[in-house]
């Protein structure tokens, strides 16, 4: 049994890490943290933890953290970076869910995220969790980079044609799309019912803050700098990563074999059967990301879908998957729901 805290738990990532972590046997919720509603029962705040939740939101400076062993930043980027050092100087383990030591460049970061680091010096260290990539490293680390929602759906999708180096891969795009709790729970113009419903949009064209991310992940995977084009749209649904890739294909394989290998002994990826279209409602409330791949009339083009709830695989269910392998629990365990439906 392991004592651990979230710091920043009145958001949708929060809460959902709140709803995992309740069910899981071998951990203790030791603080929840949270100035705006500190005082307050959490089950006021999250009704649907009523009997699940028997704690109040603290103020940061007043909690326990100090009695955790791991803490959980479920916070705005920018907040973890400044208080992960004292934490790991504590022996306290940290994972972060937002973009803070995500990022290997700290120039490129502060580029893209408009701030200065304050914890420089613990990026290189950072692992950056996609366990089925970096399962060995998460295993050791004491600090990790959670991976974005879009990032880890296209990674997924396009990993077993780069390590294969059977594409093109200067010439990648990804088509993804994103139901509103992707831009968390911040009252926003662009996320009101009325303007979100029954509309569809891209936006980020010129450039995303999840881009950098996912073009360093690829490129260690192949090896050498890659070529992403990255187009994010905004779907009237509340959760679900849907990404249509795109590669064009340098040598011929069977691509379902190639798959269906590379993913074989992965517990939260999902190869589909030839001819396959994915739906995002098949992966609701779950750490699934269920893929498809396809080679249109035989084409050079190879076409992946992939899809993922942004708030489990995509962020709190990832992050609890991390958290397992860190302490030496079964990478399963507390996160093998069944997706919700409908």
């Amino acid at each position: 049994m392991i004592n651990v805290g979230i710091v920043g738990g009145t958001g949708y990532t929060g809460v959902e890490l709140l709803r995992i972590l309740s069910q899981h046997p071998e951990v203790n919720i030791q603080a929840i943290t949270s100035r705006s509603e500190a005082g307050m029962d959490v089950t006021q705040l999250f009704t649907s933890l009523r009997g699940h939740i028997d704690l109040k939101f603290s103020d940061p400076a007043e909690s326990k953290l100090d009695k955790c062993d791991l803490i959980f930043f479920a916070t705005p980027n920018g907040i973890a970076m400044q208080q992960a050092s004292a934490l790991l100087r504590a022996g306290i383990k940290v994972i972060d869910l937002a973009a803070d030591f995500r990022i290997k460049n700290v120039t490129e970061w502060e580029k893209w995220y408009g701030m200065s680091h304050a914890s420089p010096e613990l990026v290189a260290e950072a692992v950056y969790g996609l366990p089925e990539i970096n399962r060995d490293k998460v295993k050791d680390a004491r600090l990790i980079a959670n991976p974005g929602c879009y990032p880890t759906a296209v990674q997924l999708g396009f990993l077993p044609l780069i390590e294969a180096g059977i594409v093109d891969t200067d010439r990648l795009i990804a088509d993804v799309k994103s139901g509103v709790s992707g831009a968390g729970r911040k009252a926003e113009v662009h996320t009101l019912f009325a303007e979100s419903s029954d509309n569809f949009k891209a936006y980020g064209v010129p450039g995303h803050r999840h881009l950098p991310e996912i073009r360093q992940g690829l490129s260690t995977i192949a090896g050498k700098s890659i070529g992403l084009t990255f187009v994010p749209h905004l779907t009237p649904m509340i959760r679900g990563i849907h990404a249509t890739l795109y590669a064009k294909i340098l040598k011929d394989v069977d691509l379902q074999a190639l798959y269906e290998k590379r993913y074989a002994n992965e517990p939260f990826v999902d190869i589909l059967p030839v001819g396959s279209h994915p739906e995002t409602r098949s992966v609701r409330g779950s750490n699934l990301c269920r893929i498809a791949v396809h080679r249109p009339q035989n084409g050079d083009i190879v076409v992946v879908l992939s899809v993922t709830d942004n708030l489990v695989k995509g962020a709190a269910g990832q992050a609890v998957q991390n958290m397992n392998l860190m302490f030496g629990f079964p990478e399963t365990l507390g996160i093998r729901h069944a997706p919700l439906l409908p």
